[in-house]
């Protein structure tokens, strides 16, 4: 009886135990298969991708920069002062009557706070009136000051308050290879017109053709056109070093050049403009005769004793070469002991000296050499002369 019962609570025990685990296990299932239902479907759609940035996309802001080099810079002090200068030359008369002159252009630079510019001789050659262009539109006439052929630089008065002045630099310190700016007008109607270039060297010496030579002149590759002619050759500080004044197109043997470019050093234009703002001249040495240059080509078609020197043709009446004993026919050789040749052409060496100098002569007079003494007279200076 007693063993009955206890085996009928053992068995009680049993299945209740049973009957728990089967609870526990059945609430796991559901619990696995609620939450099975719940993530399986964002488990099979799922893919990891980074997060895309939320920066804001990065614009330049052009309006912001400053673009400002010392070219531009420059530009911008002395572009002001820079004019397209307008010469009217003379009408001329033809088998058909009267032909009107037209007009010359080029370019200038504006030196004082009074209207002074300058610019080349070879500008205003032959103008009968002139009148200049501001680098806004604005013009104005002008009156020639004076002019300086050797030199081929000319001052103009313009009748209005300038818009700006500029200022001369050392040409003394110019180095090759130093960035240099040259403003202008070239064809006359691309107004202050910018190109850059470099210093390709200095002291130059060019033939005119004329008998004398363009002495210490700048050479560049800054681009420069008929119309700049005048217009100045500018530094990275802004200041003038230089007025252009040629270029050349061909060299020697007929061979197409490209960037020769030449200037008037700003020392020499300072010099220059000075004596003809004051004075209207500049102040030159002369002996008062008209010569003929003499090389080896002429000696020997005209069998002269010397192969350098200049024959006299005339000599003016009261000249200081009158004075000194020169005459028709002679052949000076030497001034001061400098042979008078191609790298010393007499106009050049001449102009060595100021009026109220004396030097001495080496002439040549038929199968005499003599020396003669002159002191120095002070003209208007024409080639001829």
């Amino acid at each position: 009886m007693k063993w009955n019962r206890f085996l009928s609570v053992l068995l009680i025990v049993v299945l209740a135990m049973c009957a728990g685990l089967t609870g526990a296990a059945a609430g796991g299932l559901a619990v696995y298969r609620a939450v099975r239902h719940n993530l399986a479907p964002a488990a099979k759609t799922a893919t990891l991708i980074p997060a895309a940035p939320t920066a804001t996309p990065f614009v330049l802001p052009f309006n912001t920069i400053s673009v400002d080099t010392a070219i531009t810079q420059a530009v911008e002090h002395v572009g002001p002062a820079v004019v397209t200068v307008i010469a009217q030359l003379p009408d001329r008369i033809s088998a058909f009557g009267i032909v009107p002159g037209g007009t010359s252009t080029g370019s200038g630079v504006i030196i004082t706070q009074d209207g002074y510019l300058v610019t080349n001789d070879h500008v205003v050659e032959d103008g009968v009136e002139f009148s200049v262009v501001l680098a806004n539109g604005e013009e104005y006439p002008a009156v020639l000051k004076g002019s300086d052929q050797f030199s081929d630089l000319a001052v103009l008065k313009m009748d209005a308050k300038p818009p700006a002045v500029a200022t001369f630099g050392n040409s003394d310190a110019l180095k090759p290879g130093e960035t240099v700016i040259a403003i202008g007008s070239p064809l006359g109607d691309f107004r202050n017109t910018v190109t850059v270039g470099v210093i390709s060297a200095t002291g130059r010496t060019l033939d005119t053709g004329q008998g004398y030579l363009m002495q210490d002149m700048i050479q560049t590759d800054a681009a420069i056109n008929q119309g700049n002619s005048g217009g100045p050759l500018v530094n990275l500080a802004g200041q003038v070093v230089g007025i252009n004044t040629l270029i050349l197109r061909t060299g020697s043997g007929g061979n197409v050049v490209e960037g020769l470019g030449f200037a008037i050093p700003s020392n020499t234009v300072q010099a220059i403009a000075g004596q003809l703002i004051e004075r209207g001249v500049v102040a030159r040495p002369y002996l008062g005769i008209r010569w003929q240059a003499i090389t080896p080509r002429i000696a020997r078609m005209y069998d002269l004793p010397v192969e350098w020197g200049i024959f006299v043709t005339q000599v003016q009446r009261g000249s200081p070469a009158e004075r000194a004993g020169l005459k028709a026919g002679d052949i000076i050789q030497r001034m001061n002991g400098i042979l008078l040749d191609d790298q010393h052409p007499y106009i050049n060496t001449l102009f060595n000296y100021e009026a109220g100098e004396t030097v001495t002569l080496d002439v040549v007079r038929g199968t005499q050499t003599l020396q003669l003494t002159v002191q120095l007279g002070e003209w208007i200076p024409r080639i001829d002369e």
